[in-house]
């Protein structure tokens, strides 16, 4: 059994402030270990669940946050950008399932730091008219590899949000959120354990998981921050203006429609 641990940072237990998530301070340096924490969890599950092959996907900001050294050392990593496949690369070594750890709410959700994909440029989006937060979309990208999502960790809303995405998933609550930048979570201790124990657990009854796919070709929709960033990204020619701030564009696969998307969210750099 060959198993993708896909990494974020906003839903790991302890994980509160934007500051938290940025590279180059000490508040950030304590993050990132407990981010490799939830990562080991999930590979020292899928372990114990009987995976031959894990790789791990580091899935947060410029995708290079955790120590490889700190990382469980049966695990391949994977990190660095840009890659065509983004939080969920790897997947296309033919993997069995997903298991998303430290995920967070989509933008405008009431999660903690909740976001999609690019919290300065990105305020809303919506595929196949379903508005949808990074699980989904990635969901739907390992969804259309084959591997289904066994398992997911973050907090309240995040899981609110996927549940009806992924209704077979084991999903691990790492904390409560009471606001934009304030919840209460469970130990990193703690939090380690019951991923450990759902990671194994999901993947122990995988025959009951089930692929999350879109229909193609994809119609694509984006509400922008600013209408400048809706200008910005009509320089491109696959892009249709909706309105001030929203702009659509059509991908025949979720791959491409990614791509696309992540391609966006490199170009609103010029507006910084």
């Amino acid at each position: 059994m060959k198993v993708l641990v896909s990494t974020d940072i906003e839903g790991v237990a302890g994980v509160f402030h934007a500051e938290q998530t940025r590279a180059g301070n000490a508040e950030h340096e304590r993050a990132r270990l407990l981010m490799a924490q939830e990562a080991n969890a999930a590979i020292a599950g899928a372990f114990d669940a009987g995976a031959t092959d894990v790789l791990v996907n580091d899935s947060h900001g410029n995708f290079r946050n955790m120590p490889p050294d700190g990382l469980d050392a049966r695990a391949r990593v994977v990190q660095g950008k840009p890659r065509y496949l983004g939080m969920v690369a790897g997947v296309e070594e033919g993997v069995d399932a997903v298991l998303m750890i430290g995920y967070h709410s989509r933008a405008r959700g009431r999660g903690i730091l909740a976001h999609t994909i690019n919290s300065l440029a990105f305020a809303r989006i919506a595929v196949n008219d379903r508005e949808l937060g990074e699980a989904g979309i990635y969901g739907a990208l390992a969804g259309e590899r084959g591997a289904p999502v066994a398992m997911a960790s973050g907090d309240d809303a995040f899981i609110e949000e996927n549940r009806t995405l992924f209704p077979h998933a084991t999903f691990v609550q790492t904390k409560r959120a009471t606001g934009h930048t304030s919840g209460v979570s469970l130990s990193p201790a703690q939090s380690c354990e019951a991923i450990r124990a759902g990671a194994a657990a999901a993947l122990r009854r995988l025959g009951d998981a089930q692929l999350f796919t879109l229909a193609c070709p994809v119609a694509v929709r984006v509400q922008t921050q600013t209408p400048a960033f809706a200008d910005l990204f009509c320089q491109w020619p696959a892009m249709r203006r909706l309105g001030g701030d929203e702009v659509a564009f059509d991908a025949p696969t979720v791959e491409a429609a990614v791509r696309m998307l992540n391609s966006l969210s490199a170009m609103s750099a010029s507006l910084r």
